[in-house]
């Protein structure tokens, strides 16, 4: 982990507006059923580190970042607009041409003094993203807001906070690598964005095909959710060795399941197990499952909206608990098949309309999101990839149950965000799964009574 020590000094000039460098259409685009549902109406925020690139000497990052910011934006006009929610809270963007919030800024820092192993959270983060007063609203804001910190060293800082209900971790990617393809010179992207929201509505009339536990109304009546004060982070490393020892926990015709299924059993089970809730409570799984390239309605390249849906499976915490962890790697794979039919997306987006655009299910819930493939390392703004590219917390918005698979070296990190006590009891139990390579077949099975 980063050195939670750390700390130092940023210097941030007055925040900007960058416009799109030439005029823009002013019209009003809708947002698709997808984007507009509740669970993405907040700012998501994603960071990259940069070392210093002796060609690119004599030259200012934030400069050519900001410049290049503004030509990107003349393909990816809406961005630069603001949010309004019309009748039904149907959101829809007024393409204004305003811009995004650019800061520049500099640090007292080195890379270098982040330590060997980048990776959430993050030490004195909101100095390296910092929180324009009034700006981080989802209705009339800006959609966008970009810092680059330079470092003492060299080396720089971007970090990025995006409105979720405007793209997906995908979609935001496809707009930096505009933006970086700009700054290395290029006139026009290499893939050029496409709106085409409505392939994402839903039916008329609305028809939801499938049960959608990820949208149950359930109560806290036992005060079970956990409270944001009161959560702790911390990053939990997966390599090779640790991923064989889970899989000798598994009978044999569960062992090629992929990592990420087992990782997910492992997790789901851990913090449950963590959490110590009654044992007849319902826990809920939800896997994140990206909808681009896959199914008979397939979206076109340069789409970059919300493409993607968190199918649920629910389980008793006594059965997730006491059960070895081939039960929970066969809900995480019943999940994962159900998410990526055919047909899901489009029934998420109906029982949208029908339900009035509701919030995933938080209580007693997990979350997770794959990112090893989505790229945010690989933007190269003229200085190489990013050391690290990824989420800058686990989480989402104000909401402590999400985690995400990010690549690092030969592995996965994983950001876990828990209250302190029940993430002494998580860490322990991980690291009684991944300590020790087993026999065969053998698996620790807990008493839950």
């Amino acid at each position: 982990m980063a050195p939670s020590s750390l700390v130092f000094t940023v210097h941030r000039q007055k925040p900007v507006l960058v416009a799109p460098a030439k005029p823009t259409p002013h019209e009003f685009k809708h947002l698709s059923d997808i984007d507009d549902q509740e669970g993405l109406r907040f700012q998501i925020p994603v960071i990259q580190f940069y070392s210093k690139e002796p060609t690119m000497s004599g030259k200012d990052p934030a400069k050519v970042i900001r410049e290049a910011l503004g030509r990107a934006l003349v393909f990816y006009y809406p961005y630069a607009g603001r949010l309004r929610e019309w009748s039904g809270r149907k959101l829809v963007v007024e393409c204004t041409g305003e811009g995004v919030l650019f800061i520049e800024a500099d640090a007292n820092v080195r890379l270098q003094d982040f330590g060997d192993e980048l990776q959430p959270p993050f030490p004195c983060f909101k100095e390296l993203l910092f929180d324009v007063p009034g700006s981080g609203g989802v209705l009339n804001s800006p959609l966008i807001l970009i810092q680059v910190t330079r470092l003492s060293c060299g080396g720089f800082i971007v970090a990025i906070r995006l409105n979720h209900t405007m793209s997906d971790g995908q979609g935001l990617v496809q707009f930096m690598n505009a933006v970086a393809e700009m700054a290395r010179g290029a006139t026009t992207p290499s893939v050029l964005p496409v709106w085409s929201r409505e392939l994402l509505n839903a039916r008329t009339p609305p028809r939801p095909t499938f049960a959608h536990r990820e949208y149950d109304d359930v109560p806290d009546i036992k005060g079970t959710n956990t409270v944001v004060h009161e959560i702790v982070q911390r990053s939990i490393f997966f390599g090779p060795r640790e991923v064989l020892a889970l899989r000798m926990r598994l009978p044999e015709h569960l062992r090629k399941s992929t990592t990420f299924e087992i990782l997910t059993a492992c997790l789901w089970r851990c913090r449950t197990i963590a959490l110590q809730p009654d044992p007849e409570e319902d826990m809920r799984l939800m896997c994140i499952v990206n909808s681009r390239g896959k199914g008979r309605k397939q979206l076109p390249l340069g789409y970059y909206g919300n493409a993607f849906s968190y199918p649920a499976v629910v389980s008793s915490a006594k059965r997730l608990c006491s059960e070895p962890l081939g039960y929970a790697l066969e809900l995480v794979k019943k999940v994962k098949s159900e998410g990526t039919s055919d047909e899901y997306l489009q029934s998420v987006a109906d029982l949208m309309v029908l339900r009035g655009r509701p919030l995933f299910t938080v209580v007693r819930s997990y979350l997770v999101s794959d990112l090893t493939r989505a790229g945010v390392g690989d933007v190269d703004f003229g200085w190489g990839k990013a050391v690290y590219g990824g989420p800058a917390k686990g989480g989402v918005g104000e909401i402590p149950m999400v985690s995400y698979y990010i690549p690092f070296r030969n592995g996965i990190v994983v950001p876990i965000c828990l209250p302190g006590p029940v993430m002494d009891r998580f860490v322990k139990e991980i690291e009684s799964m991944i300590t020790d390579i087993p026999a065969p077949g053998e698996e620790k099975v807990l008493e839950f009574s």
